[in-house]
């Protein structure tokens, strides 16, 4: 497996986001390690709150929120996934599997930080790779924001718009050209300003970089015969009987997962009776145009928990 490491200068002055990286390796699945970063405010003592992100964003994309759940006196924990932030960047598109992506995040966050009690938030990708873990370790977990996201098994369709951000990403990794910034604004109601563009641009200097973005839309499952589905559907058998705290808090402009959050307040035992609110006038990236408000729901679960 062959890695690259984004230099530390393309991370200095980061708009709204002063938070010193923390860096751990973890077995790269290939015989070799990878170091992952993560970014954490608030109490060491407090609740424990993981943020996953998604694709194509790092942990940037939780700048506005950690401030509000520091203050609320919870431990934010904000890893980069494998490929992206400031995380190591295999250059392979198939470097990057489901099961290595939710093993890679386990093994941080379990094996390295030892997080327990977790009240989990997933968006996008962090998502599917937290149900994943809360279906497997349900013992590390007390609650779950779940938003704009799912668990697909690829039983069911995906729809058009997800398509066309599949076919958009391969034209443009093909042509070597892929713009993350502007994917990451497709997905956003608020414009961006020049220097938060520049963030989401940082972890890519070049287009050797960007195999995880590549990856991503590629291994989410569409088949049932997918690698993943197998392990998708196990994961889905156990969170029918988990009693786990969860909330579904999806944005009001989001086609991509809208229907996926009838599903989950369907199937999580955890769901039913709870205030699941919509967040009103955000898009895909949900924390991007309404972070507080979409943090001041995390608060409120722990706070009941």
């Amino acid at each position: 497996m062959r890695v690259l490491r984004t230099p530390d200068d393309r991370f200095v002055d980061l708009p709204d986001f002063p938070y010193p990286p923390h860096h751990a390796d973890v077995a790269s699945g290939d015989g070799g390690t990878l170091r992952m970063a993560w970014v954490e405010d608030g109490p060491a003592d407090g609740p424990v709150v993981l943020l996953l992100h998604g694709e194509p964003s790092w942990s940037f994309l939780y700048r506005t929120m950690i401030p509000v759940l520091a203050a609320a006196g919870l431990r934010a924990v904000a890893p980069d996934l494998v490929g992206f932030g400031r995380s190591d960047k295999p250059t392979e598109i198939g470097d990057h599997s489901f099961a290595r992506h939710v093993e890679w995040v386990r093994a941080l966050a379990f094996d390295v930080l030892d997080l327990r009690a977790v009240t989990l938030v997933g968006q996008d990708w962090g998502g599917l790779i937290g149900l994943r873990l809360l279906a497997e370790h349900p013992d590390r977990f007390v609650g779950v924001v779940a938003a704009n996201t799912g668990l697909p098994t690829g039983e069911r369709d995906m729809p058009e718009v997800w398509w066309q951000f599949r076919r958009a990403v391969e034209k443009a990794g093909a042509a070597g050209r892929l713009d993350v910034a502007r994917l990451v604004q497709s997905g956003c109601r608020t414009p961006f300003t020049d220097d938060v563009r520049a963030a989401y641009d940082a972890p890519f200097p070049d287009q050797d970089f960007v195999a995880g973005p590549r990856a991503m839309p590629l291994i989410v499952p569409t088949r049932p015969d997918d690698p993943a589905t197998e392990a998708n559907r196990a994961a889905w058998a156990t969170l029918r009987t988990l009693d786990v705290p969860f909330v579904c808090a999806f944005s009001d402009g989001d086609p991509i997962t809208a229907s996926m959050e009838p599903v989950l307040r369907a199937t999580m035992p955890g769901a039913a009776g709870r205030e699941h609110p919509t967040i009103g006038g955000a898009g895909h990236f949900l924390q991007e145009d309404a972070g507080p408000a979409l943090a001041e729901v995390v608060v409120d679960l722990v706070r009941t928990l």
